[in-house]
């Protein structure tokens, strides 16, 4: 992930060998199909056929899905600096167990490599490295080795170190070539990660990234063993999947005339959703549109034609993240991942999960999901779609009588099916009316749900489909949130603040003049965690010294909060000299 560019934007004998030739068969005359990636029958799972028995579009989509073993063999400037355990046998058991058929495996190579000719890797790293693959491998597992962070720490460098770069480079691949010669073809090698150089325009960039490729792909198809016919994977530059760049690409593949390419891309979704900046707190129109682009994109220029596509990292940015508050709401990253799963089963891309593991998705220490309602929904849009609805809360003011609630359903091609709460189905008629895609909770539902009106989470129902998950709706009892006056400096300014059940969405900041306020010039609407933070457990939310030292001294602020209820709250704040003053009003 670090550093990712925002867009302009799987072996089996007998029926199952036939299954993976249909499946590229359909990618390649550029249909769709939603059970492509389904999993074929196979007397034993654990001992996939090699690639050579399958087409390279047969043997991408056998490797459906992907899991990325991120932040370890990849941190700097070992294994656990970056706060997780070393890898062991049992984590990879259990990324088999869980229904993963792949993992990418970033390795940073820098903190272990001689930074001069001959640029020699350490044996005992390489041993190590070795042992992981052989592992996974072991387990029945795809592994995808690429050359992670070394992208940024020393081959950006290229524009104007070019020489003594691309000698580093090859060296590298030379001696990871040597290394993995004689290991199964399930064992597929990736160029670079995220290309980037220094101080280039994007057509100077395209050219660099092609001489990284072609000789990353010159040297593992002389070093002769297995890598003589091995699937290599060819990034975009940045990864990026605008078209420009698969264009580049994609003529490069075709100069290089060699069937065993595999193309690589990342999404992280549309940056100000991912984020939460910019107003973007909802998975909305414009970012559905985006990700439909992305993959119309991919299925164009690549699946379409037979190419297959390996799209190597995706998620939300620091989504999710046990260390601070959720900047992208629940229901709406659920939205996101739902419609991921089927763009890329209808475009035959495949697709690897980024996990950092200690902040994120599957703990390494308890071999754990941090989140098995996430991850359940992650991995159903792997088969299937689900319903879901303009919104997963449904809020009730506490100072006012409660009224009838509307949501808009959105089934995505199923068939809703009606409301539970928990294994009592509501009447329709009495609890709850539809009209077309209107859900309406009437007044004595929302009332028996409510109960005794306790500021949160009074009750969850959810609405059933013919297929996929349940969409949960938690009717949610508020006031208005109330914040008092402040006074701190530039290192964080802590507002005490009244949630009163609520919750944070976004800060809009602005100077009297109307000009935008704060260290995301560029829009009103700052960044979650990034300028501001909520702390709901200590009734206190947080404007971060990166936003107060980018305002400028002695103007008055006006901030405006903006809650899921559709409350807001305006709040001011001065900044003088480093002394920082926050006022209601």
């Amino acid at each position: 992930m670090k550093g990712t560019h925002y867009p302009t934007g799987r072996r089996r004998s007998g029926p199952g060998r036939l299954l993976g030739l249909v499946v590229a068969l359909i990618a390649a005359i550029g249909l769709t199909s939603t059970t492509a990636f389904a999993a074929p029958a196979h007397k034993d799972a654990s001992a996939p056929l090699s690639p050579k028995a399958l087409s390279p579009m047969s043997a991408v989509a056998a490797m459906q899905p992907s899991w990325n073993l991120g932040n370890s063999l990849d941190a700097i400037p070992d294994e656990t600096s970056w706060g997780n355990p070393a890898v062991t046998k049992p984590l990879l058991d259990t990324i088999k167990a869980q229904g993963f058929r792949s993992v990418r495996l970033p390795v940073t190579w820098s903190g272990h490599q001689s930074a001069t000719a001959p640029y020699t890797i350490d044996a005992t790293w390489m041993n190590r490295v070795k042992q992981v693959v052989d592992w996974a491998q072991a387990d029945g597992l795809y592994v995808v080795l690429n050359v992670h962070h070394d992208s940024w720490q020393w081959i950006s460098s290229m524009p104007t170190d070019h020489d003594n770069v691309l000698a580093r480079f090859k060296a590298t691949w030379t001696q990871i070539a040597a290394k993995f010669r004689d290991s199964s073809q399930t064992l597929l090698f990736e160029s670079n990660n995220e290309p980037q150089f220094n101080n280039t325009t994007d057509a100077q960039g395209i050219q660099y990234n092609d001489e990284l490729n072609t000789a990353f792909h010159t040297i593992v198809r002389q070093s002769g063993g297995n890598n003589a016919t091995r699937l290599l994977v060819l990034p975009t530059l940045h990864t990026n999947s605008g078209q420009t760049f698969l264009d580049a690409l994609s003529s490069e593949m075709k100069s290089l005339n060699d069937p065993n390419l595999v193309v690589t891309v990342h999404y992280y979704g549309y940056y100000p959703f991912s984020v939460n900046v910019a107003g973007g707190t909802r998975f909305d129109a414009t970012s559905q549109q985006d990700m439909t682009d992305n993959f119309n994109r991919l299925r164009a220029t690549f699946t379409s034609k037979g190419i297959p596509v390996y799209l190597g990292e995706y998620g939300l940015l620091a989504y999710p993240d046990s260390n601070h508050p959720s900047r992208v709401e629940r229901g709406e990253a659920f939205k996101y991942f739902e419609q991921f799963g089927y763009e890329a089963r209808a475009a035959g891309v495949t697709t690897a999960l980024w996990d950092p593991g200690t902040f994120a998705y599957l703990s390494r220490s308890t071999l754990q999901w941090t989140d098995p309602e996430l991850i359940n929904r992650i991995r159903s849009s792997w088969t299937t779609r689900s319903g879901t609805a303009s919104s997963d809360q449904v809020f009730l003011a506490k100072s006012s009588a409660i009224t009838a609630q509307t949501l808009t359903l959105n089934p995505n091609g199923l068939t809703f099916r009606g409301l539970w709460q928990g294994s009592t189905q509501l009447a329709q008629g009495r609890d709850y009316n539809v009209s077309g895609n209107q859900l309406t909770l009437t007044a004595s539902a929302l009332t028996r749900l409510a109960g005794n009106r306790a500021y949160g989470t009074n009750a969850t129902i959810e609405a059933r489909f013919s297929a996929g998950l349940a969409w949960p709706i938690r009717v949610i009892t508020y006031d208005r949130p109330a914040l008092s006056n402040a006074t701190g400096t530039t290192g964080g300014l802590t507002i005490p603040t009244q949630y009163r059940g609520d919750q944070l969405a976004t800060m809009e900041s602005t100077y009297a003049d109307g000009t935008n306020a704060g260290n995301t010039d560029w829009t009103p609407y700052q960044e979650f965690n990034g300028a501001f933070s909520p702390d709901y457990p200590n009734n206190a939310l947080t404007l971060t010294p990166d936003y107060l030292n980018a305002l400028r001294d002695g103007a008055p602020v006006t901030l405006t909060f903006h809650f899921w209820s559709g409350a807001t709250v305006t709040y001011h704040v001065t900044k003088s000299g480093s002394s920082v003053t926050g006022t209601v009003g």
